[in-house]
């Protein structure tokens, strides 16, 4: 195997410590057990954390001898706020569009293992969830409500 030397600042260092955090709080999904782990990239993120105190950044991972963790000083960096706002977008993102998607089938009675949408139905699909963004950037989820055995 090849090896690579690279040259990195302290800042350098620590943007690519929150790199690594960001990384891993897709793969992992944010878990707060070791459980998910992705064994692809826990070998990497272990070496980045390890030569954190050699590269000035000892207060952004911790260790108990046994291995290493992101320290919390990293969930509440400008990395862990873009994680959160992240978060929030794919969760309305998420909302709006399956909501939309679920309307446009009970509309047009097709069950969630049609084909492809038409393209006609691409936009109905987007109009539907505009409705919803609409609705949501207004009221959050105030007026959302849960019906048990009915269709929205």
């Amino acid at each position: 195997m090849e090896r690579m030397k690279i040259a990195f600042t302290t800042k350098e260092y620590a943007r690519l410590l929150e790199l690594a955090y960001l990384g891993q709080a897709v793969v992992d999904g944010r878990m707060e057990t070791d459980e998910k782990r992705s064994e692809r990239y826990e070998e990497l993120v272990q070496k980045l954390l390890s030569l954190a105190e050699a590269h000035g950044c000892a207060d952004l991972a911790e260790s108990d001898g046994r291995g290493w963790w992101m320290s919390e000083k990293l969930e509440h960096s400008p990395a862990g706020a873009l994680l959160d706002k992240f978060e929030e977008e794919v969760f309305w993102d998420q909302l709006a569009s399956r909501l939309a998607a679920r309307d446009l089938q009970v509309e047009q009675g097709k069950s969630a293992e049609s084909a492809k949408p038409t393209p006609a139905e691409l936009e109905k699909l987007e109009s539907l969830a505009e409705r919803y963004w609409a609705e949501f950037e207004k009221n959050g989820i105030d007026h959302l409500q849960l019906l048990r055995g009915g269709r929205g």
